[in-house]
C-alpha cells in the first residue's frame, strides 16, 4: 500500500506540459505604390526549361535569312548557331542542340535562292515535320502598327482545324508548334505580360502563321508581322529521320510549279501561231467585190511605155556620174 500510495503522489507532483499556441502566419501585404529603384523579386518558380534552337542551312535567300531573324528576336527562349554545311547530313542537328542543350529545333532550309523550307522537330526522340513556306512578308517589309514587348509571353490561338475531332496529323502539328512557340513560365529572360497573340489557321491545306498585338480587353487587334504560310510536306517518326507517318498527297514542288507555268506560256505562244496560220488561211486569194473585166485593157499599153522609157533613164543616170567625176577631178590637177 505504501509504495502505491507513493507512486500516485509522484504524479500529482508532476507538472503537465503547456500547448503551445500557433500563430497564424501573417502574409505581408504589397504595397499600392512602389518605387522603380527597387530591384524586382527573382522568379524560382522556372519549371519548364524548354529551349529551341533556331539555324539555317547555307543556300537561303536574303528573304529567308530576315525571316529567321525574326522568328528568333520573337522567342527569347531560343537560341542561335551557325549556318550548317551542305554536305552535312539532317542527323547531325542533333548533336547541335544537344551541344547548345536545346530540346527543340527550328531548321531552316533554302533551294536555288527560291524556294524555303522549315523543319520543325522534337530532338532526338521526334516526331519532326517538313514545310514549305509560301508568301513570306518580314517585320521590315510590311512596317505595321502593331507593337509588343520585347520578351513578353503570346498567347497561342489555333483554329477549329486542329481540335480534338480534327485529323491526327493536324493535332501532332498542333502539338510541335505549341511546344516550339510557348514559352517556359518565369523565364528569366521573359517578361510576365500577355500583350501579343500568336493564330495559327488552316485554309486550304496550309498552316496561316499571324502576330497580333492586343490593343485592348474588348477584343481589338493591331498586326505585327511577320507572315507566312505553312504548307505541310511530311511526318517522320523520329527527328529528322524515321518511318513517314504522313504524306501530302496534293504537294506539288515549286519546280512543277514552274514548268506548269512555263508550259501554259508556251502552249500561249503555240495558239498565236496557230491562230495566224488559221487567219491566213482562210483570207480569200480573189477580189470578194465585182470588178469590170474591161478596165485590164489599158494595163498592157502602160506597161510597154513604163518598159520603153526605162533604158534611156539609165543613160541619162550614167552621164550624170560621169560628169561628176571628172568636176571632182579638176582640183586634184591644179594642185599637181
Amino acid at each position: 500500500l505504501d509504495s502505491l500510495l507513493q507512486e500516485k503522489m509522484v504524479t500529482k507532483s508532476k507538472k503537465r506540459p503547456h500547448t503551445a499556441t500557433v500563430e497564424p502566419e501573417v502574409v505581408a501585404e504589397v504595397p499600392l505604390t512602389r518605387t522603380s529603384d527597387e530591384p524586382p523579386a527573382k522568379q524560382t518558380k522556372w519549371i519548364n526549361k524548354t529551349r529551341v534552337l533556331v539555324l539555317a542551312a547555307r543556300g537561303i535567300s536574303f528573304r529567308g535569312r530576315h525571316l529567321m531573324d525574326d522568328i528568333f528576336h520573337m522567342m527569347p527562349h531560343a537560341k542561335s548557331d551557325s549556318k550548317m554545311q551542305k554536305k552535312e547530313s539532317l542527323f547531325a542537328v542533333n548533336e547541335i542542340a544537344e551541344m547548345k542543350n536545346c530540346s527543340r529545333v527550328l531548321l531552316i532550309e533554302g533551294r536555288r535562292k527560291r524556294d524555303l523550307f522549315l523543319w520543325a522537330a522534337t530532338v532526338a526522340r521526334g516526331p519532326s515535320v517538313k514545310f514549305e513556306v509560301e508568301n513570306i512578308h518580314t517585320m521590315a517589309e510590311l512596317k505595321m502598327t502593331g507593337n509588343c514587348l520585347a520578351a513578353s509571353r503570346p498567347l497561342l490561338s489555333f483554329s477549329q482545324d486542329f481540335g480534338d475531332k480534327a485529323e491526327m496529323h493536324w493535332q501532332l502539328v498542333k502539338e510541335l508548334l505549341t511546344g516550339i512557340f510557348t514559352i517556359p513560365n518565369h523565364h528569366p529572360k521573359s517578361q510576365p505580360f500577355f500583350d501579343h497573340v500568336y493564330t495559327f489557321s488552316i485554309v486550304d491545306g496550309k498552316v496561316w502563321f499571324r502576330n497580333y498585338q492586343i490593343l485592348e480587353e474588348d477584343g481589338a487587334l493591331a498586326e505585327i508581322g511577320p507572315r507566312m504560310v505553312l504548307n505541310p510536306i511530311k511526318i517522320f517518326d523520329g527527328a529528322f529521320c524515321g518511318q513517314t507517318l504522313w504524306e501530302n498527297s496534293s504537294y506539288v514542288t515549286p519546280c512543277a510549279k514552274r514548268s506548269l507555268l512555263k508550259k501554259v506560256q508556251a502552249g500561249k505562244y503555240q495558239n498565236r501561231l496557230q491562230s495566224k496560220a488559221a487567219y491566213e488561211a482562210s483570207r480569200p486569194t480573189e477580189s470578194t467585190y465585182k470588178v469590170d473585166e474591161t478596165e485590164d485593157v489599158f494595163h498592157t499599153i502602160e506597161k510597154e511605155v513604163e518598159e520603153y522609157d526605162e533604158p534611156e533613164k539609165k543613160r541619162f543616170n550614167k552621164v550624170k556620174k560621169i560628169k561628176k567625176n571628172k568636176h571632182s577631178r579638176k582640183p586634184l590637177e591644179q594642185e599637181a
